[in-house]
């Protein structure tokens, strides 16, 4: 079970924790730190209270697609984390 965080995105941002990057690939080769590409993958932490109109969708817990770029890495508590737009999450897994 995740534990609670002590932040709180404001309005339509979500906190997501990436899910870890390949070790190998599907030939057994190792993949240095520096040659692995970022996930776009991740599950939401937490989330904000949404826009006065617009209610956010996901929700802590969600596994998510997001794009490449997408997000501001940040950490909290020791833990890299990215906190993005609702908007930038790409689909719900």
């Amino acid at each position: 079970m995740a534990k609670k965080l002590n932040v709180t995105p404001l309005h339509d941002r979500v906190i997501v924790k990436p899910a870890a990057a390949e070790e190998k690939t599907a030939g057994g080769i190792i993949i240095p730190d520096t040659a692995k590409e970022k996930p776009q993958k991740g599950s939401v932490v937490a989330v904000g209270a949404g826009k006065k109109d617009e209610p956010l969708t996901v929700k802590v817990g969600d596994t998510v697609l997001y794009g490449k770029y997408a997000g501001t890495e940040i950490q909290i508590e020791g833990e890299d984390l990215l906190i993005m737009r609702e908007s930038d999450i790409l689909a719900i897994v």
